[in-house]
């Protein structure tokens, strides 16, 4: 089957491979000019581990990743309040763990199509019809094409979702979030392999050390409303205004702001709908629910989605609506329980109060106690995904 995948980002890259795997022809469409660079340092484990295990990715990520020493909590004057062994978390998984930037992690899933898969940059879908015997795309730019199927990965403001399911706010949860990142050369202090934390009431602010003399800052705050994600004066005049009384490092990180190679800015949002397919459309990754970086794992599952879409699409040729049936059964209420595990967790990206604040650095403490950790951590290390066997393993 020809297939348009929109966005070539973790879960539209994965789903090309499992699709160019499967014998079917995958076309990636993806908005911007090239792949996206930037982001910020995620914990890559669970299911999604076993899925770039299958795709031979491993000792890449490994290569590329960070084996973090110390995730240090600091306060104002920037004295150690809490410290916590990453090895924790490492060992909670068996060793199957890796930190490592996003944008990394994107680009080595794309790096596996080995320029196998058509791949369409600076375009996006203008108008989406579909028949009968397949769907007909006209592109902003490009001439239209006929295809089988459309795949959605393209993302929190997914276009495929817009126009088969209708407005973003449908489906949208706000939780009041928004999360930043960026990364400049040559910051000091710097803290080699040690995620340095900072939290206030509204705001938490990451700083971690990269690779040649880069440093990656993440800063989640409280917000409500719309953030601008395409003009990068507003995006830095948001930030400024909202962290205009953050203490720390705060001024000397948006001080740097001008000098940043790339800027990231969303809201912390999730996507929550009662279905993720119709017709000959499918949505994954972020475009079809999106946890929200609250919840953490938001790669891992969409690399989960991607493959067992292009499972449950081998395993049943020529009929995608049992394809996509088998694929919601197996995997929404799963994704429902990691959703729902993210509203309680703002009190630790952005305290609204002093109490939560409280709670935060309380809560970072107790992390020092090994059994402690190991009954708090246990729950979260615990992923209940299942990974279909590839049809003829």
């Amino acid at each position: 089957m020809r297939v348009l995948v929109v966005g070539a980002g973790i879960a539209g890259s994965t789903v090309a491979h499992w699709l160019q795997k499967a014998g079917h022809q995958p076309t990636l469409l993806e908005r911007s000019h090239g792949l996206r660079r930037g982001g910020y340092l995620i914990d890559f484990w669970g299911t999604g581990f076993d899925v770039a295990e299958r795709m031979d990715l491993v000792p890449r990520l490994r290569r590329e990743g960070y084996p973090l020493a110390e995730a240090r909590d600091v306060a104002l004057d920037g004295h150690r309040i809490a410290s916590l062994d990453p090895q924790q978390f490492v060992a909670g998984t068996s060793g199957r763990y890796v930190s490592i930037l996003r944008s990394d992690l994107a680009a080595a899933i794309h790096d596996s199509l080995e320029g196998g898969v058509e791949t369409i940059f600076g375009d996006t879908v203008a108008r989406l019809t579909e028949g009968e015997r397949g769907v007909h795309i006209e592109f902003l730019h490009a001439a239209p094409r006929e295809f089988d199927l459309v795949v959605g990965a393209d993302g929190l403001h997914s276009r495929v979702r817009e126009l088969i399911f209708g407005e973003e706010s449908r489906f949208e949860r706000d939780l009041g979030i928004a999360v930043a990142a960026f990364d400049v050369d040559g910051y000091r202090p710097r803290d080699e392999l040690v995620a340095v934390l900072h939290a206030e009431v509204g705001f938490q602010a990451i700083r971690v050390a990269l690779r040649d003399d880069l440093t990656m800052f993440m800063l989640t705050f409280r917000h409500q409303g719309p953030v601008p994600t395409d003009d990068l004066d507003a995006q830095r005049d948001l930030l400024r205004s909202s962290l205009a009384e953050a203490g720390w490092e705060i001024p000397a990180i948006l001080h740097e702001l001008p000098r940043a190679r790339t800027l990231y800015l969303d809201r912390a949002n999730q996507i929550r709908m009662p279905s993720w397919t119709s017709g000959r459309v499918a949505l994954i990754g972020d475009a079809a629910a999106s946890p929200s970086l609250l919840a953490g794992q938001g790669s891992a599952l969409a690399m989960v989605e991607a493959y067992v879409l292009a499972a449950e699409l081998a395993a049943t040729p020529g009929d995608h609506r049992r394809a996509f049936d088998a694929y919601e059964r197996r995997l929404m209420p799963m994704i429902a329980s990691k959703q729902d595990a993210a509203h309680g967790l703002g009190i630790v990206f952005a305290p609204a109060n002093r109490r939560d604040l409280l709670l935060r650095s309380v809560g970072m403490k107790l992390m020092n106690i090994r059994p402690l950790a190991g009954l708090m951590l246990g729950r979260s290390l615990r992923d209940q995904a299942g990974l279909p066997t590839w049809p003829g393993r």
